[in-house]
């Protein structure tokens, strides 16, 4: 889908951060630093000033009418959570799916997607907090309060705050390619790239080398890294620690939130983007270089977990002065 006009829907009280993070990705001229940007506006009922969590008052807004028309609708939290927003709010996020077009909500942001009715029946997460109170008020959502971001049949939903840059950087790869989401995270200093799979819960998600406690597993990554082209045990991570399985697993687990086999399958999915963006090399090549048995088992992988095929994302996101082989 082609996202270029990104509309921010706040009524209420609106979180400054959450707000802060879709100005950032979506509201930040970057074109000085070859950054293509997007037709991006605040919208709230009638253009109305809106009220901050921070008691600073927003104001110069754009009309509901400008998110009538947007590709990509954001909802950050905004206060109260406990009751519906107003029927303008709820018209427009309803009619968004129904056009094609995208709707994020970030975390409390969330219930807004649920009183709009957007969530029934649809893969979705809140932040852990809420979990309990979502459920009574949205029975019918299929929710997984462990995840960081779900997305399903263009509708996604956030976690915690912070897992707002997650879900924005992940669209940034959905719309623009790995190239350009790496490079926004690279100037945000975000990590480029959390699964939304991954747990809410994760003790040091960026292991430090200059910790004791880290140093071994912060060497074994950096070794995986380097030889995402071949085969790998849970077994000889272990060995390298120095530790048993177990307890290997567990340590991977708090530093990651992840298993080793889900961030290696995500660290081999992301060369194989990088390359398939721009390198000239064949999908049976690219597929090699990652690791894999054959291209059968890279495109298996890629679709399951990327949600198209090597060979459309290559059309999609290939630079272009790159004339790829026929994949």
């Amino acid at each position: 889908m082609g996202v270029e006009k990104v509309a921010v829907v706040v009524a209420g009280e609106v979180s400054p951060f959450e707000l802060g993070v879709a100005c950032e990705v979506f509201g930040t001229d970057r074109s000085a630093s070859g950054m293509p940007g997007w037709d991006f506006a605040v919208c709230s009922p009638g253009g109305e000033p809106v009220r901050s969590w921070s008691g600073f008052e927003l104001g110069a807004l754009s009309p509901l009418e400008r998110a009538a028309d947007a590709d990509l609708l954001v909802v950050p939290t905004c206060a109260p959570r406990t009751s519906p927003p107003p029927d303008a709010v709820l018209d427009v996020l309803r009619a968004a799916p129904e056009r094609g077009a995208w709707v994020a909500g970030f975390c409390a942001g969330v219930f807004a997607l649920g009183y709009a009715g957007l969530l029934d029946d649809r893969d979705c997460t809140v932040h852990w907090v809420y979990e309990r109170e979502f459920t009574e008020r949205f029975p019918t959502a299929k929710i997984d309060a462990t995840a960081l971001y779900a997305e399903d049949r263009g509708v996604f939903t956030s976690a915690g705050t912070v897992a707002a840059v997650d879900l924005c950087l992940h669209l940034v790869r959905k719309v623009r390619g790995l190239a350009a989401a790496t490079a926004l995270a690279r100037r945000m200093v975000a990590s480029p790239h959390r699964p939304g799979g991954q747990a809410q819960f994760v003790e040091a998600p960026v292991p430090e080398a200059k910790a004791s406690d880290d140093a071994v597993l912060a060497e074994v990554l950096e070794w995986i890294e380097r030889r995402l082209d071949q085969p790998v045990t849970v077994a000889e991570l272990a060995r390298r620690t120095g530790l048993g399985q177990r307890s290997f697993l567990r340590r991977f687990a708090a530093a990651t939130g992840t298993t080793p086999h889900r961030w290696l399958t995500e660290r081999r999915l992301d060369r194989a983007q990088g390359l398939l963006e721009n390198g000239g090399l064949s999908v049976e090549e690219i597929a090699v270089a990652c690791g894999y048995a054959s291209a059968a088992a890279l495109r298996h992988q890629f679709t399951r977990l990327r949600g198209t095929s090597p060979s459309v994302y290559r059309r999609a996101f290939r630079a272009p002065s790159t004339t790829p082989p026929s994949a």
